[in-house]
């Protein structure tokens, strides 16, 4: 026990006066020991007290808080030993990274939820479960740097290399043949003389599109008023595109191909190519004749010609019109609507309807229409009926005349209100009616004298 009080007891310095001895304090309980205080001037073990520490956790140091509260709180780093937090930074570990490597989120953003990142922004660390140790030197990343979200993947072109090789060849207009109920016409008129002048200059600049018959010759898919054109300009041959199509393939090509690129069609032509065109995908899709098929049909015409689905049902109504009334229509003498009401009457009464509209030269308006629709509905309609309703006089619609904003700022400016452009306007045509011949004045007092 003496040699164990003097290897502890503070050496004198050489030629010097002995230091002076500490002063004499309370010995503090230490945790983890019972019996009292340490006599003075003993060498304490410490082994089994931090044993038994780090097996309970660590005691907090006490933290003034409020009233002289304590505060409990985990080992700061500071506290461990340098060596030992080197050498955990350089071993991997596994799990979640520890608190003091995540930052705390930066002002206006976000704060992380708790538990694991979403695997879509997880980025794969060296290892399983294991994340990459930091740089030496370099501050800690937080978690939103550790898994950022991948950018989102640009949409890659699709290739629209065919897998049949295509090219272009020269065919004879002998072989070409007109594609079976075509329902476009080929006509020779002002467009068609400006397209004979195109193509008797340059030639042919789109290549018409065509599949093989089975009788010989070619079918044209696209490419009528070409043929047309090159004949007339002369030509004994056209550039042409060979493709092997389907039935269905080739009626969605011809008819797509016309819908949108003819400036002018009949009426008739465009119900009977949404007709064929309703059929072709309603096989395609191969659902029978059910109505859902029906109403996805009529869905997917409309997407492809930028119309609703009630108005391409009602163009296909029109092809329920006799050929005597798709006549009259596509001359201008019955519009659309009436038309689409007459295309429900049954076909016998259609066709004296079409010889009422001729012999009168009257055109049924819209009520008109409906009125006979209804008739034919109750069993009511005949061809007494249908003169008296068509010679009927009809009323006369007030006239308006639309000009647009856009038009009244030209003179007006924009600050003028409604109310004083019209004043304005009033009072220049009045201005303009005194300066016309008497002969104008003089019809407007007999109009007053006959009311």
């Amino acid at each position: 026990m003496a040699d164990e009080t003097k290897t502890n007891a503070t050496p004198e310095a050489p030629g010097g006066p002995p230091p002076p001895a500490p002063e004499q304090t309370e010995q503090a309980v230490i945790p983890g020991m019972d019996g009292g205080p340490a006599p003075s001037g003993k060498v304490i073990d410490l082994s089994d007290v931090r044993a038994e520490a780090d097996k309970t956790g660590p005691e907090a140091p006490p933290e003034q808080g409020a009233a002289g509260s304590v505060t409990e709180y985990t080992k700061q780093e500071w506290e461990r030993p340098l060596e030992e937090i080197e050498a955990e930074q350089k071993k991997p570990r596994r799990g979640r990274p520890p608190k003091a490597d995540r930052a705390a989120p930066e002002a206006g953003e976000k704060k992380p939820g708790r538990g694991r990142a979403p695997k879509a922004k997880a980025d794969k660390a060296p290892g399983k479960g294991k994340r990459a140790a930091p740089s030496k030197g370099a501050p800690p990343a937080s978690a939103k740097e550790e898994a950022p979200a991948p950018p989102p993947e640009p949409a890659q072109p699709r290739d629209a290399t065919r897998a049949e090789k295509e090219e272009i060849v020269y065919l004879n207009l002998s072989d070409l043949h007109p594609f079976k109920d075509h329902p476009f016409g080929v006509r020779d008129d002002a467009e068609m003389q400006g397209l004979v002048e195109s193509v008797r200059s340059g030639g042919v600049n789109q290549p018409a599109l065509v599949r093989p018959r089975e009788d010989g010759g070619y079918e044209i898919i696209a490419g009528h008023r070409r043929q047309r054109a090159s004949e007339l300009a002369g030509f004994m041959n056209m550039p042409c595109i060979v493709r092997n199509t389907t039935d269905d393939e080739a009626v969605l090509a011809m008819t797509d191909d016309n819908l949108r690129h003819r400036e002018k069609l009949l009426p008739s032509e465009k119900a009977a190519a949404l007709q064929q065109q309703y059929e072709a995908i309603k096989h395609q899709g191969a659902r029978g004749d059910d109505d859902e098929a029906g109403k996805l049909s009529l869905q997917n015409v409309g997407q492809r010609n930028g119309m609703s689905v009630k108005t391409v049902q009602r163009y296909l109504w029109l092809n329920d019109l006799v050929p005597e009334l798709k006549e009259v229509m596509d001359a201008g003498k019955l519009s659309f609507t009436p038309a689409v009401e007459i295309s429900r009457i049954r076909p016998k009464h259609q066709k004296y309807i079409a010889v009422s509209i001729e012999g009168q030269q009257s055109s049924p308006s819209q009520g008109q229409a409906k009125r006979l629709r209804e008739l034919d509905k109750d069993n009511k309609l005949n061809p007494d009926a249908i003169d008296a309703i068509l010679s009927e006089e009809k009323k006369k619609e007030d006239i308006s005349v639309i000009i647009s904003g856009a038009e009244l700022e030209k003179y007006f400016g924009k600050e003028a209100t409604p109310r004083q452009m019209k004043d304005q306007i009033m009072a220049l045509l009045d201005g303009w009616k005194e300066k016309q011949p008497p002969e104008l004045g003089k019809g407007e007092k007999k109009v007053d004298m006959e009311k």
